[in-house]
């Protein structure tokens, strides 16, 4: 798998969580209508962010965890590569 396909996977987890946990908390919540849509956003971003952080780091020591953000792997970027294709190429 390719390290875009990877990092994007990794990326859409967390979104996902966060996503369901902020839909669950908005069946919950009686607050406001002019609030609510605030709230949940918060609670949202703030889940999905520590869910990120939370495997993540649980990854690091325990390796498994890592296909709790959907691809065990880790997106690997080389500085080569990164040369190769943004900085010019020089004439000799």
């Amino acid at each position: 798998m390719s390290t875009f396909m990877i990092a994007l996977i990794r990326t859409a987890v967390p979104l996902l969580v966060g996503s369901a946990v902020g839909w669950l908390a908005s069946i919950g919540l009686a607050l406001d209508p002019s609030v609510e849509a605030e709230a949940v956003l918060g609670i949202t971003v703030l889940a999905g962010s520590l869910y990120y952080a939370g495997i993540s780091w649980l990854a690091v020591h325990v390796p498994v965890f890592g296909w709790l953000l959907g691809v065990a792997n880790t997106p690997i970027y080389s500085l080569e590569a990164a040369e190769a294709k943004y900085l010019p190429k020089h004439a000799a």
